[in-house]
């Protein structure tokens, strides 16, 4: 038996993996800014399930959910940084507090969490840490620019940590779901309030009074949070985990096309260095 420590549970991916983690008889440490909305799972599960209010923005609560994980069940094996939003928006349109806020919850917010619960980790020589990113970080979408370097960032942070933690027995990896039948299109979906009329055809066309994706989604995210907690539980975690068969193939045609920009400017590229 495992703990588990999953931020952003009360909908979408968070839930359906702390809902699989306590089918499997695991202990989960299942959080959410309204803890009212993760209160059923320790009705469900009294014994293996501790709801914590968290903001993941928030460094005292962190360190406070932590404490009481550990607290309650010893410590923690696996973290799931999953809490987050989308936010959609032409680059010029993106407002300055809105972008910081959403920084806040997807970079550093996975930071605060991992820097709190890595001393126990380390203690212990094992543990592994998932942080959510999205197909969206390798695509960039326009109006996603903001949505994606937050989640780019998130993938080359978790690359360095994953180099810096291998030799203490710790693994990190990254989790690239597509698209999945939650409400990240619907409720968890924010949008710069002023829109600009030369970006309707690009940025404008994503936004939400003209997105019909919510709930046609193809991603079952009950199979999505199988896979991770088997992947998990292999013991040869991947740095990198697509989810979805629209992840898998748009992250391939994407390194295509990275590859062939990249065979173009071949000759560019390897003029630049001093003459031997």
């Amino acid at each position: 038996m495992t703990t588990w420590f999953i931020t952003g549970c009360s909908t979408g991916l968070g839930r359906a993996f702390a809902d699989a983690v306590l089918a499997r008889g695991h202990h989960a440490v299942v959080t959410a800014r309204d803890v009212s909305r993760v209160g059923d799972l320790a009705q469900d599960h009294p014994d293996t399930a501790l709801p914590l209010a968290l903001d993941v923005t928030d460094d005292e609560q962190v360190t406070a959910a932590v404490a009481a994980a550990q607290e309650r069940f010893g410590s923690i094996d696996v973290l799931v940084n999953n809490a987050g939003y989308g936010y959609r928006a032409a680059v010029e349109e993106g407002e300055d507090d809105a972008v910081r806020r959403l920084f806040d919850t997807h970079l550093f917010g996975a930071a605060r969490t991992i820097k709190a619960v890595l001393p126990g980790m380390r203690a212990r020589r094992s543990g592994t840490i998932v942080n959510l990113s999205s197909i969206g970080a390798r695509l960039s979408p326009e109006g996603s620019g903001y949505y994606a370097a937050a989640k780019a960032a998130v993938e080359a942070l978790t690359l360095s940590l994953r180099k810096e933690l291998a030799p203490l027995g710790i693994t990190a990896m990254v989790v690239e779901p597509g698209a999945f039948r939650t409400d990240f299109a619907g409720r968890s979906l924010t949008q710069s309030a002023r829109p600009i009329a030369d970006y309707a055809r690009t940025a404008g066309r994503r936004r939400k009074e003209h997105d019909t994706v919510h709930g046609t989604q193809s991603g079952d995210p009950a199979k999505a949070a199988t896979a991770l907690i088997d992947v998990v539980e292999s013991g040869r975690a991947p740095y990198l985990l697509l989810l979805g068969n629209d992840a898998s193939d748009a992250f391939r045609s994407a390194l295509d096309a990275l590859r062939d920009e990249v065979d173009t400017w071949e000759s560019t590229s390897r003029g630049t260095d001093l003459a031997p």
